[in-house]
C-alpha cells in the first residue's frame, strides 16, 4: 500500500462518552488514546447556538462523517454544531445517488425538521477506472457506497442534477478517474469528459465541483490548477481539500499549494488534516504519488487551517467550509467530528471569522 489510514483507537466506552459532548476540545480527548472526556474539564456548549449570519463561509459537515442515521446527523450538525448546512454523501448505508423516492422525500422532511440547507450533492461521479488505462494498484479507492461503471457515469450526472433540484442545492461533487501512474496518454481525454459535463451542467444552471484527491488524477493544487486551466467551463470549479493536497510527499496545501489555484475557480472547500510520518523531499520531475499518511484532526497536521481560512475570506470566497473528518482517533465518526468541529471553530475564531 502507498499509505495508511489511521485505525480506530479509542474503545467504545470512550467513543460514547465524548459522543455525549456537544464538542470536544483538543484538550477534553487525548487524541488516539481512548481518554475518557469525562474525565476532563468539558467545553462550554454549543447546543442552541447556531452559526451567526456574519460567518462568511456556509459552515458545514459531510453527514455521514458523523452517522449513517441522516435525523441523528442532522440533529448533531444543526443542534451540538450550530450549522445551517450540511453536505450530502451517504445515508443509511446506501449512496445518496441510490436514495429511492420514499428515502428522498424522508432525507428532505429531516433536513427540514433541523432547518438545514444543501451545500451539494457529495456524488462519486468519475470515480472509476479511466478505459483501456492500466490500473494503478495500492490505492485506497474509497467508494462511499457507489458502485457505478464508467458506461454509467452520464446517466449518473443527470440523476446527480435532478438531486440538486430536490435538495435545494446548484453543487455536484466529481473527481477524474482513479490515479494512474502515467497520465499524459489520458490526459485530453479525461479532459474533454469533465468538460462535456461542465457543459451538461451549464445548461441546467448547476456548478461541477472536481474535488483534488489523492487516489484520482487531479490530486495536488499545481494538479488542479493545470486542470482547471484545460478545462476552461466556468461551470467546472474546484473542490479544495488541502487535506487530500497535503497527502501528496512534498506537498505544502498552504500557502504554496494555494498559491497556485485560480481563486474565482475555487466553488467549495473540505476542511481535515493529515500528518505524513515520514515524508521526505519529492522526487524531481516525478508524478506526484501520495507517501505514507495518516488523517488527523483539523487541529493537527500539514495544513495550517488558520492562515488557509483567512485567505479565503481575503478573497471574498463565501461558499462552503465542510468537514469530512476522516480522521477516527476519537473511536467512532461522529466523537471523532466532534473533537475536529470544535478544532475548526477554534481555526475560525483564531482567524478572526465570527462563525
Amino acid at each position: 500500500m502507498l499509505f495508511s489510514r489511521r485505525s480506530f483507537l479509542g474503545g467504545l466506552a470512550a467513543a460514547g462518552a465524548a459522543a455525549a459532548l456537544p464538542f470536544a476540545s483538543q484538550a477534553n480527548v487525548k487524541r488516539g488514546s481512548g481518554t475518557d472526556p469525562q474525565d476532563q474539564a468539558p467545553q462550554a456548549s454549543a447546543a442552541g447556538a447556531r452559526v451567526p449570519a456574519s460567518c462568511p463561509f456556509r459552515l458545514s459537515v459531510i453527514n455521514d462523517e458523523i452517522s449513517q442515521d441522516f435525523d441523528h446527523a442532522c440533529s448533531v450538525a444543526a443542534n451540538d454544531f450550530g450549522l445551517h448546512w450540511i453536505e450530502l454523501r451517504s445515508m443509511w448505508n446506501k449512496n445518496v445517488t441510490d436514495l429511492n423516492a420514499q428515502q428522498i422525500a424522508e432525507a428532505q422532511t429531516i433536513l427540514k425538521k433541523y432547518d438545514l440547507r444543501v451545500t451539494d450533492i457529495a456524488s462519486p461521479l468519475f470515480k472509476v477506472d479511466w478505459p483501456g488505462a492500466p490500473r494503478k494498484d495500492g490505492l485506497g479507492h474509497d467508494q462511499f457506497n457507489a458502485h457505478d461503471t464508467f458506461a454509467q457515469q452520464d446517466a449518473l450526472l443527470e440523476h446527480c442534477i435532478s438531486l440538486t433540484q430536490q435538495f435545494g442545492t446548484d453543487r455536484v461533487r466529481c473527481f477524474d478517474f482513479w490515479r494512474l501512474a502515467d497520465v499524459s496518454p489520458y490526459r485530453s481525454a479525461m479532459n474533454e469528459k469533465l468538460q462535456q459535463a461542465a457543459a451538461t451542467c451549464e445548461k441546467a444552471g448547476v456548478i461541477l465541483l472536481l474535488e483534488n484527491e489523492m487516489d484520482c488524477n487531479t490530486g495536488t493544487a499545481e494538479e488542479a490548477a493545470a486542470t482547471l486551466a484545460a478545462v476552461p467551463n466556468k461551470s467546472l470549479m474546484l473542490n479544495w481539500d488541502p487535506g487530500n493536497a497535503g497527502a501528496f510527499v512534498g506537498e505544502i496545501p498552504y500557502p504554496n499549494g494555494f498559491d497556485l489555484l485560480p481563486k474565482e475557480r475555487i466553488g467549495h472547500c473540505h476542511a481535515k488534516n493529515v500528518q505524513r510520518p515520514d515524508a521526505p523531499g519529492a522526487v524531481a520531475g516525478a508524478r506526484p504519488m501520495p507517501g505514507k499518511f495518516e488523517w488527523e484532526p483539523v487541529g493537527t497536521g500539514v495544513v495550517d487551517w488558520v492562515g488557509q481560512l483567512k485567505a479565503l475570506h481575503a478573497m471574498g470566497y463565501h461558499y462552503a467550509v465542510s468537514l469530512e473528518t476522516h480522521w477516527r482517533g476519537a473511536g467512532t465518526p461522529e466523537a471523532s467530528s466532534r473533537v475536529s468541529m470544535g478544532d475548526l471553530k477554534k481555526a475560525l475564531q483564531q482567524a478572526g471569522l465570527a462563525c
